[in-house]
């Protein structure tokens, strides 16, 4: 099996990677798509393992396409749902050490996802991973921090 992937891949990674390359604007984020999609494969081993070798690549391209889409979809969830939230004048109005001690008057969980998401700029997904819940709940959390904030600063 692991040959037959190898042999794939040493066939269609520069061809992919630069299709990706062309796609997303970015290398590294190119090389995480491919990289993505023979993971696929592997996993596909048997559907894979009965095509010819034009359908193994279009069945590549495919799988690529839709992790780009995926990950296009995810970007904008977390872009619509996670930006920082417009106190308009209000933030002015306070000094950093005010906001931090309205952010630390937070709840336990939504001060530590407002401080992670707004301050030190990871994604939903990644404080999901750190606080061990998932990136729905982390969203969730942000929501109710806002919400909390507009109320504390009326």
């Amino acid at each position: 099996m692991y040959r037959d992937i190898t042999e794939l891949y040493e066939q269609l990674n520069a061809e992919l990677l630069s299709w990706c390359s062309a796609m997303t604007g970015d290398r590294y984020e190119a090389q995480e798509l491919v990289q993505e999609g023979f993971l696929r494969a592997i996993d596909h081993f048997e559907t894979l393992e009965s095509l010819d070798f034009f359908k193994k690549r279009a069945w590549m391209y495919q799988t690529i396409k839709h992790l780009f889409i995926d990950d296009l979809r995810k970007k904008k969830r977390e872009d619509l749902s996670d930006e920082m939230p417009d106190f308009g004048e209000l933030r002015c109005e306070y000094t950093e050490a005010e906001w931090m001690q309205l952010i630390n008057s937070l709840p336990k969980d939504e001060g530590k996802v407002f401080v992670l998401r707004y301050l030190e700029d990871f994604t939903s997904g990644q404080i999901g991973e750190m606080l061990g819940m998932p990136a729905g709940t982390v969203r969730s959390k942000l929501h109710d921090a806002k919400m909390h904030l507009r109320e504390l600063l009326k």
